[in-house]
């Protein structure tokens, strides 16, 4: 009995020593093979403008009516190895320009085009730096809980006051635990489908806290902050401080955002305070049925009694079971009204079918 114990102690400690000396398992191989993929957004849509009437070369009054492609986006992303990725992304818009003989036309545009340099490898797992025309901190941030792009931009891009693409310096950070992340820039701030004009740059940062992650119904509430510091020229302020709440669960998305701006045309011009909000529910009637219920409000000059208002109800069919591959199709209802301004203008009511193609 005593040989039995001495030969399965020593056993045990020879045990104990190999896998003290033994290797620890290899970290997985880094794939750096160089690769690109092509995907495509397209958003097209039948509008009816129910008022007001427009005239049209006849002189007859008729309510305008269009089948519409509004957005067409060709996007080739890809990696040189693990550290440096890119994306190009042509957009096709209509030209407008009353002396281009393009006149009329769908034409392309670059939207994107930027680097971007992983720091995984020194820092918390994304965490990076890009450099070219790429997304600004906050419109691409909102628009993966706010999935309705394909129906309008949201509350501040939709106002102009604040644009989703322009050439900048950013980096990107993320907390720990999920609880969140950061990512803050400098731009040239007048957007991509501008020149810079002067020296004058908007530097932009947002924050968003989750705070509790590990919480089976709060997990979805994350708090934004977001303020873009910019001059229009040297002393003429343009500002913008925006707070935002979301909340994103199985059965509705939901937002609320509140914005702050201060614009000047000129250093000797009068500031310019404005201040608005808008809210939002998208409730899931089953898995691919969906409302979209939105109000905006804003007052574009606080020492002025103009008022803006618009409503958006909608319901939309997402289809299902498709690999790599996001389609929806929306009927929606969008109303905006304008009040005291000079000279007086109509409300402006829309009825839509529209549609999303995403791969």
């Amino acid at each position: 009995m005593r040989i039995r114990t001495i030969l399965g102690a020593l056993a045990i400690c020879c045990a104990t020593v190999a896998n003290a000396q033994a290797p620890a398992p290899a970290a997985p191989a880094v794939d750096d093979t160089p690769s690109f993929k092509i995907g495509a957004v397209l958003f097209g849509d039948y509008t009816y403008q129910s008022s007001p009437k427009t005239v049209d070369s006849d002189g007859n009054s008729v309510h305008a009516s269009s089948f519409n492609i509004n957005r067409a986006y060709v996007n080739v992303t890809g990696k040189l190895n693990h550290w440096i990725l890119f994306r190009i992304t042509p957009e096709a818009t209509r030209e407008t320009g009353s002396g281009s003989s393009l006149n009329g036309s769908q034409t392309f545009r670059l939207k994107f085009a930027f680097a971007q340099f992983n720091l995984d490898d020194w820092a918390p797992k994304g965490t990076w730096v890009r450099f070219g025309v790429q997304q600004t901190p906050l419109i691409d941030y909102e628009e993966q809980i706010y999935r309705y792009r394909f129906q309008g931009p949201t509350f501040a891009d939709r106002e102009g006051y604040i644009g989703a693409s322009d050439a900048g310096l950013s980096a990107h950070f993320d907390f720990p635990g999920n609880h969140g992340d950061v990512h803050g820039g400098i731009y040239n701030g007048d957007g991509y489908n501008r020149a810079d004009a002067n020296d004058q740059k908007s530097v932009q940062l947002r924050a968003s806290l989750r705070p509790l992650p590990a919480s089976p119904i709060l997990k979805g509430l994350r708090i934004t902050g977001f303020i873009n510091s910019d001059h229009v020229v040297q002393g003429a302020k343009r500002e913008r401080v925006l707070e935002q709440v979301t909340y994103e669960h199985p059965r509705f998305n939901a937002g609320f955002d509140h914005i702050s701006t201060t614009d000047a045309s000129s250093s000797h011009a009068r500031e310019i305070d404005g201040d608005g909000y808008s809210i939002w529910a998208t409730p899931r009637l089953t898995s691919q049925w969906e409302l979209l219920l939105r109000h905006d409000d804003l007052k574009p000059d606080d020492k002025t009694s103009q008022h803006r208002t618009r409503n958006i109800a909608g319901v939309a069919y997402w289809v299902p079971k498709l690999q790599k591959v996001t389609a929806a199709f929306l009927a929606d209802y969008d109303s905006l009204e304008q009040k005291n301004y000079s000279p007086a203008r109509p409300k402006d009511t829309r009825y839509g079918l529209k549609m999303l193609l995403q791969f």
